[in-house]
């Protein structure tokens, strides 16, 4: 019986767990950058470490700014499909068990949370459940309402209401005032100050902000388009997988461009700025999605070349352990640049803290080398799944 329960499993795809990996490598270069949503920028720097801050800010954000996070996204909803599948080979309904995953995940978030304000754990943990009505879906229903939401359809219908309303001017974004609030306990507050303050006050700006750019349809498309890509094996190495990844790095690189120009130039173009606004948090959500397919299929094609799999392969440990990489750079990364740890937010510029999060990527990275070795899943997974699979009794 045991064999063939495990014959019923989907097989690990490798290149999925090295893209995770890649996903989460570049998030914590990325937290580190902006000193965990700490900005501040050092005086007394010489005028070619501000020049090369400047080069190194732009472009980190260029390279992974809402890139990283929809890459997660994407291989979110492919895990679903996965689990989701895994079960029903086994006859097993598991929706039931992902909404309590989901419900541990939250856990895991307000956890995070409690260090780090821009957590995207419980963003996901909330809309992910939106996966359950639509895992019996056909694949064609399931694709249309990704691109309906993609699309932004409540941004649109804004921009619509402005045009029609020529005099009408938008109130400021919710998220500000929070910020602002944020701001102030960040600079004198304890680690208790901290917590509480991030529970509180960090969790609503994190999900008003996530609210006013459009994340709120951008994730579920992704998780959506994740879900497709598993039913369609789209990662499985063959042939044909690899003409449809060759083909999305041209369609996405040729997209990129002019939504790169529309997400940077709307504001010059049209100058009603309540109009503009929303239209650049449409084109900056579209652009962003480009771009990550071109990482994506990149990614993906490149991982095929021998040469190169010797290198990206070293991310799948990385990527095995994401929940706990993703927490655990939080915890450090807090206590690194906040006031109640060493508080090198003061001293830092982008340039060194790239430095700071690349050795600390090598030391996480080494960690998972060395805890896979003996174990099959890093320790807040192994916490997650036993939760997950907990027995309910007859």
């Amino acid at each position: 019986m045991t064999n063939i329960t495990l014959n019923l499993k989907s097989p690990r795809i490798e290149v999925v767990d090295a893209l995770r990996g890649f996903a989460i490598m570049s998030i914590m270069l990325l937290h580190n950058v902006e000193h965990f949503e700490y900005y501040h920028l050092p005086e007394n720097f010489p005028a070619w470490l501000v020049a090369m801050d400047k080069i190194v800010w732009d472009s980190m954000f260029f390279l992974f700014g809402g890139k990283s996070y929809a890459i997660f996204a994407l291989l979110f909803g492919f895990s679903f499909y996965i689990q989701n599948d895994n079960q029903a080979k086994k006859g097993n309904d598991f929706r039931g068990r992902f909404f309590w995953r989901m419900m541990l995940l939250l856990v895991f978030g307000l956890i995070n949370t409690a260090f780090y304000q821009g957590d995207i754990l419980t963003l996901y943990a909330f809309l992910g459940l939106l996966l359950i009505p639509v895992v019996n879906w056909s694949n064609k229903a399931i694709f249309i309402t990704a691109i309906i939401l993609m699309l932004q359809p409540l941004e649109w219908a804004r921009c619509i209401y402005y045009i029609l309303n020529p005099d009408y001017v938008a109130p400021p974004n919710l998220s500000n005032g929070y910020y602002e609030s944020i701001a102030l306990f960040m600079k004198n507050g304890s680690f208790v100050d901290y917590v509480v303050g991030n529970l509180t006050l960090g969790k609503i700006a994190s999900l008003l902000w996530s609210w006013e750019n459009g994340r709120f349809f951008q994730a579920p498309a992704l998780f959506l388009f994740g879900m497709l890509l598993g039913r369609k094996q789209l990662f499985n190495i063959t042939d044909a997988n690899q003409q449809f990844w060759k083909k999305v790095l041209l369609y996405s690189s040729i997209l990129f461009i002019p939504l790169f120009v529309l997400k940077t130039h709307t504001v010059d173009v049209i100058a009603r700025v309540t109009l503009s606004n929303k239209l650049t948090i449409i084109f900056t959500s579209w652009s962003n999605v480009a771009f990550m397919l071109v990482l994506v299929s990149g990614f993906v094609l490149l991982y095929q070349k021998d040469s190169v799999n010797k290198v990206f392969s070293k991310l799948i440990p990385f990527g095995k352990m994401s929940l706990t990489n993703y927490i655990m750079q939080s915890m450090i990364g807090s206590f690194l640049y906040y006031r109640y740890g060493l508080g090198l937010f003061e001293y830092t510029g982008a340039t060194y803290c790239l430095l700071i999060g690349i050795v600390l990527f090598f030391i996480q990275l080494i960690f998972c080398t060395w805890w896979l070795k003996t174990h099959k899943q890093g320790p807040l997974e192994t916490i997650w799944y036993k939760a997950t699979w907990i027995s309910w009794g007859k």
